[in-house]
């Protein structure tokens, strides 16, 4: 049990990645809050972990919210007893939109989510962690979309990259309270993603599906979920500040 007693927190947790990444927590023993902003996910996860040695516990949040978000690891440490592992796995995609038709509110949006959320996360389980002394790892889901400048559209991008920066920002800023910050960047994963909200945009489409055909295939939740507990546990005690690209190779071309 790799996490055995560990707090963790992870957003996005309802379905996908992060609906993985809760069980194999929950598998290594951890103490989870699962928290989506639908908890119909986190809900039928439950009776899959029951006997695991670690727990998960539900919470729904709008990571656009720094309130909810917030409330949200206040909760794992009055519920758990402390904060150990924060992962800002939560995301929606743009619709594949070029910036010459992105509209103001989905820019906004995509920020708010994939970015604002991140930072809010980041900048109350640093204090949170800092004032327990004992530090913790802080890991965010980012994106190949956040290496290279035309797997999605312009937001998306945009909100990746900012990602993969605030990482190693973190990373360096914090590593001597023993606080560590890593990014995954998947490539293409069989998740309910989709590409957004709208219908996409066809010539952001066009665009941004060329090098599809490049990636060997479609990776599993669950491959990027064991990459999620090897940064959260000491086998990656002196990895910090720096991204994990899990796409199959297909940014190796």
């Amino acid at each position: 049990m790799k996490l055995e007693n560990k707090v963790a927190v992870i957003t996005g947790a309802g379905s996908g990645m992060g609906r993985s990444m809760a069980y194999r927590y929950a598998q290594e023993g951890a103490k989870v809050v699962a928290a989506d902003i639908k908890l119909d996910g986190v809900e039928s996860l439950m009776p899959e972990v029951a006997d695991f040695p670690g727990q998960v516990t539900g919470f729904q949040v709008d990571v656009s919210s720094c309130e909810q978000v917030e409330a949200m690891l206040d909760f794992a440490v009055s519920t758990y007893g402390g904060l150990d592992i924060v992962v800002n796995n939560a995301g929606i995609m743009d619709g594949m939109v070029p910036v010459g038709e992105v509209e103001d509110s989905m820019w906004n949006r995509v920020l708010d989510i994939n970015l604002n959320g991140v930072m809010f996360s980041c900048r109350h389980a640093i204090k949170i962690m800092t004032e327990r002394g004992k530090g913790g790892s802080i890991i965010n889901t980012a994106s190949v979309g956040g290496l290279q400048g035309c797997r999605a559209g312009a937001a998306y991008t945009a909100s990746k990259f900012a990602v993969v920066g605030l990482t190693r920002n973190i990373g360096y800023m914090y590593a001597t309270k023993g606080i560590r910050c890593n990014a995954i960047c998947p490539g293409g994963i069989e998740t309910n993603i989709g590409v957004g909200l709208r219908a996409p945009s066809e010539f952001g489409m066009e665009q941004a599906t060329k090098g599809v055909a490049l990636s060997p295939r479609f990776g599993k939740p669950d491959e990027v979920a064991r990459v999620a507990v090897f940064l959260a546990t000491d086998d990656a005690s002196f990895v910090n500040g720096t991204t994990v690209t899990v796409d199959g190779g297909w940014t190796a071309f």
